[in-house]
């Protein structure tokens, strides 16, 4: 967990977003302030809105309602394309690699992106070289055969790492992990967690969206809690699960 007094800096503003799929309220007049170098959490249980409202700041739906502003900049219904250009990058929780390609070359997409290109002058430097150093940020092994092997080979620990790799070879300033913990076991998630500290501890804010609480609560400086689409709680993690509308959410009522 990060120190609160360096979070001074707005990047990103939701304000009253709202999407239904048909007569289904996905996402209901959600607002929250995210701040640079922040960690923030977004939990709730299953169908409660929260890759719904990932896509949305994403880009991959567009509100049917509301605002999205990143770094004081309105992006409501901007294409991913766009979004990803201007620093904001995401995983997914299915994840789909290019099978057939070594582990490293996965991230000569992103490492070819516009936003690279002018971030570098135009200079790319050794790809290869550049791709293995991320994979050896995120856990990989520099010169294990595992960096070589085909990504769709890879085990499910090492498709979490490299969905990581591929955000922070975009240069994102914005990395959004959508159940990055899901599937991961005890020693997997020891071994990750460092990692998601480092890149706050670095500079980057994060949003994490997950289920697996007790590992999520260690790191996150704040929780946003939905149910039924809303925002039921937004607070520290110390609180979060003490307040009677949370455990209802989870627990149910007696």
């Amino acid at each position: 967990m990060t120190d609160q007094n360096n979070k001074t800096n707005l990047i990103l503003r939701a304000q009253n977003l709202s999407k239904s799929f048909g007569g289904v309220k996905a996402v209901v007049s959600v607002s929250f302030d995210l701040h640079e170098g922040e960690l923030l959490g977004v939990i709730g249980p299953n169908g409660s809105g929260k890759t719904t409202l990932v896509n949305l700041i994403t880009g991959f739906l567009k509100p049917d309602r509301g605002k999205i502003e990143y770094k004081g900049q309105d992006i409501t219904g901007w294409t991913p394309y766009r979004i990803a250009r201007i620093g904001i990058a995401r995983t997914f929780q299915m994840i789909r690699p290019f099978a057939e390609l070594p582990s490293f070359k996965n991230l000569i997409i992103p490492l070819y992106s516009p936003r690279v290109k002018a971030l570098s002058g135009g200079k790319y430097g050794d790809l290869d070289a550049v791709a293995k150093d991320y994979l050896e940020e995120v856990g990989f092994e520099r010169e294990s055969s595992v960096t070589y092997k085909p990504a769709g080979s890879l085990p499910h620990g090492y498709l979490k790492r490299l969905e990581l790799a591929k955000c922070l070879a975009l240069r994102a300033d914005l990395i959004i992990l959508d159940e990055l913990f899901s599937g991961l076991s005890i020693a997997e998630l020891a071994s990750i967690v460092p990692i998601i500290e480092k890149l706050v501890s670095e500079g980057k804010t994060v949003i994490m969206i997950e289920h697996r609480l007790r590992e999520l609560f260690r790191i996150a400086d704040r929780v946003v809690v939905l149910n039924y689409g809303s925002v039921i709680a937004d607070g520290i993690p110390s609180e979060i699960m003490e307040k009677p509308e949370v455990r209802k959410a989870y627990l149910g009522s007696e």
